[in-house]
């Protein structure tokens, strides 16, 4: 099975997310999207298939979305995402595409929706263990 994973070496949960990918035997295609953002088609496919809307893919902590007064209501999926495009940093992450489907994986363990079953437990840097399913 195929994987990619819109990756942030910085966040622990994409780091847990990429690990438990490998520890379910898969290497994935890694694309640090801060520095290789995704398109505005290639976004929205993403966003669409994880069946989130742009609000719900946007990330709040650590980014200018205050400032950009994305909270604000009203504020337009168009305008989200154009955002988002500018400021890479404004999208949530990690998503992860298989052949089983798209996440955003928030928290780490929702890439086993779309992955084989992890071959034993697995643990995240914060000492949790997720049980193969």
């Amino acid at each position: 099975m195929s994987a990619t994973i819109y990756h942030n070496p910085n966040c622990g949960t994409s780091r847990n997310t990429l690990a438990i990918l490998r520890h379910a035997g898969m290497e994935p295609t890694v694309i640090e999207y801060l520095k290789t953002p995704p398109s505005r088609e290639q976004l929205i496919k993403l966003i669409d298939e994880a069946m989130l809307t742009p609000r719900e893919a946007l990330r709040e902590k650590g980014t200018p979305f205050a400032e950009m007064g994305l909270g604000e209501p009203g504020i337009s999926d168009e305008a989200i995402i154009d955002a988002m495009l500018e400021h890479p940093i404004l999208i949530n992450r990690p998503f992860v595409v298989t052949d089983r489907g798209t996440r955003l994986c928030r928290p780490s363990e929702v890439v086993l929706e779309i992955i084989p079953t992890l071959p034993s437990p697995f643990t995240k840097e914060d000492g949790e263990v997720i049980a193969p399913r």
